[in-house]
C-alpha cells in the first residue's frame, strides 16, 4: 500500500526555517502527486501544499504562500517541504500522503504517522 514517511520535524523559534522531507520506498514516487497536509491539536487537517507528478506545477495554502517552498527530486524519491519565517500557528504534524490531482483532493494510499513542528520561543 502507498505510504509515504514524513521526517524534519522539530522545536524552532519564531522566523526560524526547517526543511520537511517526505520519502517513498518500495514504488516509484514520480507516478504521483504529493501532497503536504498538517493538523493542530483541535484543528481539522488542512491542506498546506502539493506539487504535480513532474514538479513543474505547485500549489500553496494561502496562510502559507510565500514563505513555504515545495519541491520533489524524484531521483531520490523524495519531496521536500522548506518552511520559513515559521510563525506559531504553524505549529502542528505534518503529513505527506500521494494524490491524484493538486490540490491534493483524490488521496492515494495511507496516512503516515507525519512529523511534529512546533514552532515557540
Amino acid at each position: 500500500q502507498l505510504q509515504l514517511v514524513e521526517s524534519g520535524g522539530g522545536l524552532v523559534q519564531p522566523g526560524g526555517s526547517l526543511r520537511l522531507s517526505c520519502a517513498a520506498s518500495g514504488f516509484t514516487l514520480d507516478r504521483y502527486v504529493v501532497g503536504w497536509f498538517r493538523q493542530a491539536p483541535g484543528k481539522e487537517r488542512e491542506g498546506v501544499s502539493c506539487i504535480s507528478r513532474s514538479g513543474d506545477s505547485t500549489n500553496y495554502a494561502a496562510s502559507v504562500k510565500g514563505r513555504f517552498t515545495i519541491s520533489r527530486d524524484n531521483a531520490k524519491n523524495t519531496v521536500y517541504l522548506q518552511m520559513n519565517n515559521l510563525k506559531p500557528e504553524d505549529t502542528a504534524v505534518y503529513y505527506c500522503v500521494g494524490a491524484l490531482n493538486c490540490p491534493a483532493t483524490v488521496i492515494v494510499g495511507s496516512w503516515g504517522q507525519g512529523t511534529q513542528v512546533t514552532v515557540s520561543s
